[in-house]
């Protein structure tokens, strides 16, 4: 065939496209296990930050990190039924996904929306730990509109299910200098030994509007504002209302509070 055919132009092009695109879908398929085992690593080192089993001061490798990761009782839970369900794989369940599908989320009304998230997956994914047999937290999931971006968190309590034993923020886009002080160690740090409802059951849990008097009576349910970022700390305060509120967790804590959970046999195993 001749080399100045227009035909022969066509198959080149055809044939370096064809190269081209099986290199690429070989790349995706070679790459995805990394991939996801670098999310997973991600998960799974937010979530040990608030676990209270991480050694003081040690240096984990990745595959110690995981291992201690899977360590943990991971559990689904079905919101509207507020209680634990087996035949969904707990490391496999992708809680985003479920979001954006109508056939595993609900429309949340606009009545209960504080957090602004229109919809929500109608299971979720938790993480209680264990001392032996003795529950010693358990970490829950927790996100909201922020100014502007979603903030995403985790929040351990610890077994009466109301304290907060420690909190993370590990995705969020707020501002700069200001909104991203949700990510603060010190801020953070506040957050322990607070109470998301008082004695009569009531959703106190905020961020105050300035510094918390140790004193006064919300002390046991506030943290400090967020200097500059008002709309920020209102987000915060608003998404933690939701998900302690009637269309969150509160059914369920209710729950855990008349029956405590007790260590599964996979958990135990693990």
């Amino acid at each position: 065939m001749n080399n100045d055919s227009p035909v022969k132009a066509v198959l080149v092009v055809l044939l370096v496209a064809l190269v081209a695109s099986f290199l690429v879908s070989a790349s995706v398929v070679i790459l995805r296990p990394i991939q996801l085992n670098n999310q997973l690593l991600d998960r799974s080192t937010n979530i040990m930050k608030i676990s209270g089993l991480l050694p003081a001061g040690a240096a984990l490798s990745d595959e110690e990190m995981l291992a201690l990761f899977k360590s943990l009782d991971a559990r689904i839970v079905d919101m509207d039924a507020a209680a634990f369900v087996s035949g969904v794989d707990p490391y496999k369940f992708d809680s985003r996904k479920a979001v954006s599908d109508p056939e595993t989320s609900v429309l949340i009304p606009s009545e209960f929306d504080s957090a602004s998230l229109g919809r929500r997956s109608g299971f979720t994914l938790v993480f209680l730990v264990w001392d032996d047999d003795e529950l010693t937290r358990i970490i829950l999931p927790i996100y909201g509109s922020g100014m502007w971006s979603v903030m995403y968190g985790y929040i351990a309590l610890e077994p009466d299910f109301n304290t907060i034993a420690d909190m993370t923020f590990y995705e969020q886009n707020e501002t700069p200098g200001l909104g991203d002080q949700i990510t603060h160690p010190d801020w953070l740090a506040q957050w322990r030994g607070r109470q998301i409802y008082d004695d009569h059951d009531d959703l106190r849990f905020a961020v105050a509007l300035t510094r918390v008097n140790p004193g006064s009576l919300s002390a046991p349910y506030e943290v400090d504002a967020l200097t500059g970022a008002t709309v920020t700390a209102n987000a915060v305060t608003a998404l933690v209302h939701y998900w302690f509120g009637d269309h969150g967790y509160r059914s369920f804590l209710r729950h855990l509070r008349e029956q405590t959970p007790t260590r599964t046999e996979a958990s135990e195993a693990s």
